[in-house]
């Protein structure tokens, strides 16, 4: 009996394999043929492999009532693949439990037919021409982002990534920030091919001429003078907070926009991608895409407010050490960093509780905050001591962000766990702005106490270039909706 079962349970893993394996060249022609991102429960499929797709099927599975099969989904791809489609996100676990709950005994192709109906409007590029960006700094969070914009450019979706600013290095620094892109302690190998052209002085990554331009001034680059035209150029180095600082950029030739990440001080709009999104307007030029604590947070405590209401709260953030800090003990500018970060719990000050008054002013004065920077080199840990307008418990606190998670305008900035086992190396690699851990969530009386994880390089980046997407009128509508 025991053989038999060890047979069954490898028989039925093949099966689903073979299913997966099935699902790639129709997600892979879709994507680069129309533009259409095939998820599962906000979980992208696209350039996975067969394994990712079944854990992508696995996930949904732990957090819905119900099972969720490659062999159910399989059928509702193949039924998109039949129509004529305009760009979008369409979630294939979504449409597959709507039909098992609406279905009414429709077949798949008549039920998909009907759900997509407003993207049933005939394939078509979303702009008429490509929007180049240009990053200027190319470290941690300047990488990350080009390795989204690489990615993302097999779509034809029309952000190219035409140059990265630099300071010269050596006289190898061509080959050396193309190792840096290329292989990373953190994220792990660049998923393609990198190669350089010294003749342009650049980085072609899966295709894309990526071209190292060396500047000491933002005002001293001609991008006229590549071709780079009406360019969003995203700010990674930090040195320029305010509009005179940032206002810089635009006084070289070809760049039409610019995007700080890091928080911006004075009167340059914060946004919180998926918050605050109607701050970005065609008449302003400057943004901040704030800080990745603040992107962290912001999604999750505008929920809670929106729903619950929040009278006040305090927000601890238990941060990855940065380079801003020492490896060894040496002098620092402020207080406690010039301890060694590998070695220390360093307390020091955040800004992201202040920060969040700028994303959502009814919090403002609610909120008080601090850090502590851990041993660790990615992914933090937000913690909201938070006091609310009712009160609530546990399983109403966890059900309610959990709908959110799946089922709202801010699936993409917050994910949910509900693991025992999950550390923070679990989340390196998370696209999401933070995951709600929610079993170690605390409720009592109007108090509640939510951990929130974040991967504070690679999340982050994904909402600046959910940020750069919308300047660039580049947002895919999500179906079903």
């Amino acid at each position: 009996m025991n053989n038999r079962k060890q047979e069954d349970y490898l028989k039925d893993w093949q099966g689903l394999e073979e299913y997966a394996e099935w699902m790639l060249p129709l997600i892979g022609r879709l994507y680069r043929d129309s533009n259409i991102v095939i998820t599962v429960y906000g979980r992208s499929l696209v350039h996975s492999a067969t394994i990712d797709i079944l854990k992508a099927h696995r996930f949904a599975r732990l957090i819905l009532d119900h099972e969720l099969s490659v062999r159910d989904t399989f059928p509702i791809l193949e039924a998109i693949t039949k129509l004529d489609l305009a760009p979008a996100r369409i979630d294939i676990g979504k449409l597959l439990v709507h039909y098992q709950s609406q279905g009414g005994g429709m077949n798949v192709d008549d039920f998909v037919r009907r759900e997509l109906t407003g993207i049933n409007t005939g394939r078509g590029p979303i702009l008429d021409e490509p929007r180049d960006i240009v990053l200027y700094g190319f470290g941690r969070i300047g990488r990350l982002v080009a390795r989204i914009l690489i990615e993302k450019s097999g779509s034809g979706e029309k952000l190219r990534l035409r140059a990265a600013v630099v300071r010269k290095g050596s006289a190898d620094d061509l080959v050396k920030r193309a190792s840096l892109l290329r292989r990373d302690s953190v994220h792990g190998q660049f998923q393609g091919i990198i190669t350089i052209d010294e003749e342009e002085n650049a980085i072609i990554a899966n295709g894309n001429m990526i071209r190292i331009i060396y500047a000491d001034a933002p005002e001293s680059v001609d991008y006229a003078q590549y071709g780079i035209k009406n360019a969003i150029l995203i700010d990674n180095t930090g040195k320029w907070r305010d509009r005179e600082g940032l206002g810089r950029h635009l006084k070289a030739q070809g760049i039409d926009k610019v995007i700080l990440t890091a928080p911006g001080k004075g009167d340059i709009p914060n946004v919180v991608a998926g918050v605050n999104n109607e701050l970005i307007t065609p008449e302003e030029k400057l943004f901040s895409a704030a800080s990745c604590t603040t992107n962290a947070i912001v999604p999750v405590l505008k929920a809670i407010n929106d729903r619950f209401g929040i009278v006040s709260g305090h927000v601890e953030t238990c941060h990855s050490y940065t380079n801003d800090q020492n490896l060894i003990d040496n002098y620092h500018k402020n207080s406690r960093r010039g301890r060694s970060a590998p070695l220390n719990m360093v307390i020091t000050e955040t800004g992201a509780a202040k920060a969040v008054a700028k994303v959502i002013p009814e919090l403002t004065g609610k909120l008080t905050g601090n850090a502590i920077r851990v041993p660790t080199p990615n992914v933090s840990l937000a913690i909201l001591n938070l006091e609310l307008a009712q009160a609530i418990d546990v399983k109403t606190l966890n059900g309610f962000l959990r709908d959110i998670s799946l089922e709202s305008p801010l699936q993409n900035q917050i994910d949910y766990t509900n693991s025992p086992e999950v550390v923070s190396s679990d989340f390196v690699g998370s696209r999401h702005a933070g995951v709600i851990d929610s079993l170690a969530t605390i409720a009592q009386g109007n108090r509640c106490v939510l951990y929130v994880w974040y991967d504070n390089e690679f999340g982050y980046s994904c909402q600046v270039v959910r940020m750069v997407q919308k300047m660039a009128g580049l947002e895919l509508p999500a179906v079903p909706n």
